[in-house]
């Protein structure tokens, strides 16, 4: 085609073009005047129909402005009932002027606006009568039926009204429809015309030349978003035609599975692929070559082509399978197939679930063995207070017997030593009620050496190395020296032999790094004391297991394994984290990481041993396991108190009702049957009796008390089996306290003994 064709074309065109555009312009300027009245119209019909529902919606207002007025007194509720009233009549005005044009919405306006001018005076009336302070009028008008007839009328009015508004903008919507419609179908006609005249020309003169620009765009852009796509995703992704032949991937997938870069080239063979990762890493024959049966055999890392062509999988649906590197790394592998016949290889790095999973399991093990031995400890603490109370009570009394005074000593160290078994399982479980204060490491810790020197003998040499600028740690203190003693111990049968005992104390800081390698750890600032020694350290299966209750390397008879589950309890109610370090051969060292206190220490108060103390007030005790309440009320009435007993909560109740004025102090069980237990039978007789003094026994204690493993603020706690002096002092202190803002005279010698 030469030039003067083309531009004979062109005017040709152009010419076609114009008159087409005139013609549709002539034919559709009418229907564009009708489509632009009838929008006019329905923009006044939602006007009238939003003034409407506006005017109901202010005198709902302006009725629960009034109402919550009424009811609470208070004058926020008049901002929004006197804004009520203002639109209420702006509203009318402009529903007025809105519908002049239609008779029959005067003619309810104007039965609307008496009944809404009543409904207002009403309003008014009831707010006017709250101000002067008649409620009770106000109230009486508010409830007779005349202001509901009125808001009923209103409703009923503005409905009418809405009804025939929205029936009216549905017949000018429809109409504005019809114009639509013809306006479009000549617009499209006339665009038509115009696009095939343009087309025409276009396929004769530029046909060749615009589809190749085309399509060289397309493919840019859409290699552009594939490849951004894919460089953007943490999963390595690949892609291979019908052929099994690479066309694209991101880093992820070179890094996910170790490949050089020469592997990873446009066309190169899948198999290539797959048998060069097999070689990196071995899970298939190579791995164990001692497997002569198939069957038997691991799979290789990557699908072969064979498993690939013949698999056995729904069309359509992706494979997935699980692989696990020689580093450690655990990858999720999806082979999702296309249409064209090829298919997508998606590789997951799945190691922090199956971490996480890891961590999960161990806990929910740790759970139930918690749970296990804190309900044996209850029980097991019940019989040890009852055995302890009755051989303190025959040592009291016992004569000069000397051989009989030694055997009841030797079953009192046997009740003793079952209670620190039972405190350990208590430990381990995170069920002891700690009170953690601000304590400075730096000043108890050098006083528990020279103990330590004298516990652990002469052939281990006992080093203690601190640093400047210690912080405080958030912690309890006798749990802290007991957790050290245990290390110590351990460290002890570790060095059978001799050697040397290190304890370090220093400030760390665990950043967001080791929190994210380690699950149950809270990035920030902690204490560490670090106990080392040079033992013959644990093996990695030994290590795994070190925090279980009851595992022990020792011989029968030799050890309890209770004192490390007793160390990993203890840390991590107090908020912390324990590392062990342990290589056999060389030694092993275990680091406590205490929360950091951001309150300084309290100055430690030394004590000096007193007498036992005794007094004649009067106690209400609650226990229901008989022989404990029994052993308590023997030793209280031995004490010198005057005691009343009971079984349960609402027995305890019936005895206080009978005995109010009298009781001084509630000693009740934290686990008690039925409904009513232990904390709630606290707080209903501090409710009949402000200012009584209550002390809490348990041998397991539950969280009506202890919350976040730490005992409640103000709660007094004596921990079952308790020994005759720790009862006769934690009483004796709490009624010291509670006798002293009243300024009155030693509680303790108020009211004259008398026996239960």
């Amino acid at each position: 085609m030469t030039k003067s064709d083309v531009t004979r074309t062109h005017g040709l065109m152009l010419g076609v073009l114009c008159f087409v555009l005139l013609l549709i312009a002539g034919l559709t300027w009418s229907q564009i005047d009708a489509t632009r009245t009838a929008r006019i119209w329905s923009q006044h019909t939602e006007e009238v129909l939003g003034a409407i529902q506006s005017l109901n919606v202010a005198a709902h207002d302006a009725e629960t402005g009034q109402r919550g007025y009424l009811l609470t007194g208070d004058d926020d509720y008049l901002l929004p009932y006197e804004q009520a009233l203002g639109r209420v009549t702006f509203l009318q005005g402009d529903l007025q002027r809105l519908t002049a044009d239609n008779a029959v919405e005067q003619d309810r306006l104007r039965q609307l606006s008496p009944i809404l001018q009543r409904k207002l005076e009403e309003l008014a009336q009831t707010v006017q009568l709250k101000r002067d302070g008649s409620t009770d009028e106000a109230m009486r008008i508010v409830q007779t039926k005349a202001g509901l007839h009125n808001t009923q009328r209103i409703s009923s009015i503005l409905d009418a009204m809405m009804k025939d508004e929205r029936l009216l903008l549905q017949q000018r919507l429809a109409n504005g429809d019809r114009h639509s419609k013809r306006f479009r179908t000549l617009l499209l006609l006339g665009i038509g015309l115009a696009l095939l005249a343009l087309l025409w020309g276009a396929h004769v003169l530029r046909r060749a030349w615009v589809n190749i620009v085309r399509l060289e765009t397309e493919q840019r852009t859409a290699a552009l978003r594939l490849h951004t796509s894919l460089d953007s995703l943490s999963q390595g992704v690949a892609v291979f035609n019908a052929d099994r032949r690479l066309t694209d991937w991101n880093p992820c997938f070179q890094q996910l599975l170790d490949l050089p870069v020469t592997m990873l080239r446009q066309g190169n063979r899948y198999a290539d692929l797959a048998s060069h990762v097999a070689s990196s890493h071995p899970s298939g024959p190579d791995a164990q070559p001692g497997l002569e049966d198939d069957a038997a055999r691991p799979p290789p890392f990557l699908e072969t082509e064979a498993q690939i062509r013949h698999g056995r999988s729904r069309a359509g649906e992706p494979v997935i399978y699980e692989r696990s590197r020689a580093d450690g790394r655990h990858l999720e592998l999806r082979r999702t197939p296309m249409p064209d016949a090829g298919f997508v290889l998606t590789i997951t790095d799945m190691t922090k679930r199956a971490q996480a999973e890891a961590v999960l399991r161990e806990a929910q093990k740790m759970q139930a063995i918690g749970q296990l031995t804190g309900g044996i400890a209850h029980d097991f603490n019940n019989l040890l207070t009852v055995i302890l109370g009755n051989l303190e009570i025959a040592q009291a009394r016992l004569g000069g017997d000397a051989a009989l005074s030694g055997r009841i000593e030797r079953a009192t160290w046997a009740a003793q030593r079952g209670a620190a078994l039972t405190a350990q399982l208590l430990a381990f479980a995170r069920k002891q009620p700690l009170s953690p204060k601000p304590i400075d490491i730096a000043l108890s810790i050098p006083d528990l050496v020279p103990l330590l020197r004298r516990t652990l003998g002469e052939h281990i040499e006992v080093r203690y190395v601190e640093t400047a600028g210690l912080w405080p740690a958030m912690a309890d203190a006798a749990q802290l020296e007991s957790a050290v003693l245990n290390l110590a111990l351990n460290a002890r049968d570790a060095m059978p032999g001799g050697g040397r005992l290190t304890i370090e104390l220093a400030n760390k800081v665990l950043d967001d790094d080791y929190a994210r390698q380690h699950a149950e750890v809270t990035a920030g600032d902690y204490t560490m004391l670090a106990v080392s020694d040079t033992g013959h350290g644990m093996s990695q299966d030994v290590l795994a297991r070190v925090f279980e209750p009851f595992f022990t390397t020792k011989p029968d008879g030799h050890g309890t394994g209770l004192g490390l589950a007793m160390v990993f309890g203890f840390t991590k109610q107090s908020g912390g984290h324990v590392k062990v370090y342990s290589e056999p051969g060389v030694g092993t060292t275990v680091r406590l990481y205490l929360p950091r206190a951001r309150s300084a220490p309290a100055p430690q108060v030394s004590s000096v041993p007193v007498e036992l103390p005794r007094g004649t007030a009067t106690l209400l005790v609650v226990e229901d396991e008989p022989t404990v309440r029994e052993i308590s009320v023997a030793i209280l009435v031995d004490l010198g108190y005057r005691v009343l007993d009971a079984a349960d909560g609402e027995e305890a109740l019936r005895v206080f009702g009978a005995h109010a004025e009298e009781i001084d102090l509630l000693l009740t069980d934290v686990v008690l049957p039925g409904d009513l237990r232990g904390r709630a039978l606290a707080e209903r007789i501090s409710a009949l009796k402000p200012g009584i003094m209550v002390v809490y026994m348990s041998g397991y204690t539950e969280n009506s008390i202890v919350h976040h493993g730490r005992l409640d603020e103000g709660v007094h706690l004596i921990a079952k089996p308790f020994k005759r002096e720790q009862l006769a002092r934690k009483l004796a202190e709490v009624l010291g306290a509670a006798a002293a803002p009243k300024d009155r005279t030693n509680i303790l010698e108020m009211k004259p003994r008398r026996q239960n």
